[in-house]
């Protein structure tokens, strides 16, 4: 008998039904074909907690917990346990999984395509010592092409060894910290009553926390700077139109970017010259045809970002909203993916997926109908695949009647940005016009739409808000202009405005800085390795971290804004600079790469996080 082990019962499902259900049993589906599929409930086993490590002699609290004490760290396992979950109904699960391992002839992993969906089963088979032989089953998406596509690839499992290497050594990192210098920093900073509070550190959890408090102490102490945007109202051809002044190179009173005029003495003295002026020559005139290609599909970081800002949804509600439509409707692809690209293998399934789209949400009929299926954006790319793809809808028809209405509203964007890929690109005329007046240059922008292509599918509003970083405009029509000629300035004026203060962060705009921390580093080298990791947690946990450091309040939200609390600044006051910074993850992620490639051993890698971890404990032993 082949046992297939799913990580999930949907997974599960959509396996036997394609190989043919014949019978059922409360942990498991048999098919025709011979094979029998079971499924975990997620990790149906968790780490072993300090306590089993410690020896026995250590006191106790009345409630039976060993109690923590400096000179038992570091705790640092010889051989690592994990332990069934305590839920009788995963116990039940884990143990009918085994009497299926036991008669099965060979197994098959269905984990979820990704580090953590390798580990999830893989421990399931060590935990039950099988030696048999095992197969990978590898698919990003549940409908029937996709399962079709999987059951027909079956790789050896081994393949994929440095993954499930890469995740234990993730986890077993991520305790080695939170274990031993959670408690260390909490040691050493209780008072004489022993009744401290609890300073829990964590390796992504610390630096987003740190981002958190740093955006809030720029938002407080933030100055607003006064400045002078200077602009023209030009005359010519019967259009009236605006353009912007542009400072020399070498221009004075400008602030430290060289962007915006700062000395308002200068300023004003500059535009009362100007208005004097009557004429402006044309310095040059350029239009160029553009094109904007299709937006992408949507990574989960982006979809959460989008629903923040439109929603207000949290990052953890807008997880779970898109794996309910992954999972329980089974009308969207895996959704726990960093890459905004698709396999050209999945083009041709195109108008299976228009015609699902089409019937289970019935009010994009004209869309549907309007949309090419021949035309192939530059979202199809293998090259650009990571281990998922963007999150798109699936060939298989769901009730719209039964959605609720977050699935509702996340089902409308990703079916708005696939809809997209099948329509042509948007296309517009791009005019710049620069102009001298009074030896001052002033530049004008506009935009002249040629083919409306995707952007049909969005209000005007919706493409501005969405996609204006990728058009340079002022809103506004141009006539045409050649070099030398003359127009009339109706006038020149200066208007007084103020630097705003960052936005506090929201869950969306937190992720987006998680994803991209690297930005907020300096050195080359360091901004690198935090891009290749693709910054700090994964699509798949960066909603529970932020939801973790809202459970131990060390943040909170304030309407969508949120804040970093007293206890969370205490926090960073008590942890060292390594911790706080992402720079540890930047390292951490590039051993992980070379584990997964095979390159490192899981072994090297937790010894080598043993030693800083033995560092750390150094200097916080030290300040006791």
């Amino acid at each position: 008998m082949r046992l297939f082990i799913a990580e999930k019962p949907s997974v599960a499902k959509a396996i036997a039904a394609e190989l043919g259900i014949a019978g059922k049993t409360a942990n498991s589906i048999q098919c025709r074909d011979g094979s029998t599929v079971t499924w975990c409930f997620g990790h149906l086993l968790e780490q072993a907690e300090p306590d089993d490590y410690l020896p026995d002699d250590v006191p106790k609290t009345k409630k039976g917990k060993k109690i923590w004490r400096m000179q038992d760290l570091p705790i640092f396992p010889k051989e690592w346990k994990t332990h069934p979950k305590s839920d009788a109904g995963v116990k039940k699960q884990l143990s009918a999984i085994g009497k299926l391992i036991k008669s099965a002839d060979s197994l098959v992993n269905a984990g979820d395509p990704d580090r953590e969906g390798q580990l999830l089963v893989d421990e399931v088979i060590e935990h039950f010592k099988s030696k048999k032989p095992v197969q990978r089953f590898w698919v990003s998406a549940v409908d029937p092409v996709s399962i079709q596509k999987g059951l027909r690839n079956l790789k050896p499992n081994v393949d994929f060894s440095g993954m499930r290497d890469a995740a234990r050594g993730r986890s077993r990192a991520d305790w080695l910290l939170g274990m031993n210098l959670s408690r260390a920093y909490t040691l050493a900073n209780k008072p004489a009553d022993g009744k401290g509070d609890l300073i829990a550190v964590g390796r992504v959890q610390t630096p987003t926390l740190t981002m958190v408090a740093r955006r809030d102490y720029a938002v407080k102490n933030f100055k607003p700077v006064p400045y002078l945007s200077i602009s023209a109202t030009l005359q010519a051809k019967g259009s009236i139109f605006t353009a912007k002044w542009r400072p020399r190179p070498d221009q004075s009173g400008l602030d430290e970017e060289g962007k915006l005029l700062i000395n308002l003495d200068k300023g004003r003295a500059l535009v009362s010259r100007l208005s004097a002026e009557r004429q402006a020559t044309v310095l040059s005139a350029e239009t160029k045809r553009r094109k904007m290609a299709q937006p992408k599909a949507y990574s989960l970081a982006d979809i959460q970002i989008e629903a923040s800002r439109l929603f207000g949804y949290t990052a953890e509600e807008t997880l779970n909203t898109c794996q309910s439509l992954y999972e329980t409707h089974k009308v969207t692809s895996y959704p726990r993916t960093d890459c905004s690209f698709l396999p050209e293998s999945q083009h041709p399934d195109a108008p299976k997926v228009l015609a699902a789209i089409a019937k289970t949400y019935p009010a994009t009929d004209k869309a549907v109908s309007l949309a090419d299926p021949t035309i192939k954006s530059p979202t199809f790319n293998d090259k650009k695949i990571t281990a998922h793809h963007g999150i798109v809808p699936v060939a298989n028809v769901g009730s719209w009647d039964k959605f609720n209405d977050r699935e509702k509203n996340l089902y409308r964007l990703i079916v708005q940005r696939y809809l997209a890929q099948f329509f042509p690109a948007h296309e517009y005329d791009a005019t710049e016009i620069v102009l001298d007046i009074g030896s001052e240059a002033f530049v004008a922008k506009g935009n002249v739409v040629v083919k409306k292509g995707w952007k049909l599918l969005f209000s005007a509003k919706e493409a501005d808000e969405k996609f204006h970083q990728d058009e340079t405009s002022d809103g506004q029509n141009l006539p045409s202009l050649v070099e030398g000629e003359c127009v009339t300035v109706a006038g020149v004026n200066g208007k007084e405005l103020q630097t705003n203060p960052p936005a506090y962060f929201t869950e969306g705009t937190l992720i987006a800085a998680m994803e991209n921390i690297w930005r907020s580093f300096d050195k080359p080298a360091l901004q690198e390795r935090l891009k290749e990791a693709g910054g700090i947690g994964t699509p798949a946990t960066r909603a529970a971290i932020i939801a973790e450091l809202k459970r131990k309040q060390y943040l909170e939200a304030k309407g969508k804004a949120l804040h970093c609390t007293e206890a969370g600044r205490t926090l960073l006051t008590k942890v060292s600079p390594h911790i706080r910074s992402a720079e540890m993850t930047a390292q951490f992620e590039e051993k992980l790469k070379l584990v997964e490639a095979g390159k490192f051993s899981v072994e090297s890698f937790t010894s080598d996080y043993e030693t800083f971890i033995l560092e750390e404990l150094k200097k916080i032993k030290g300040v006791q």
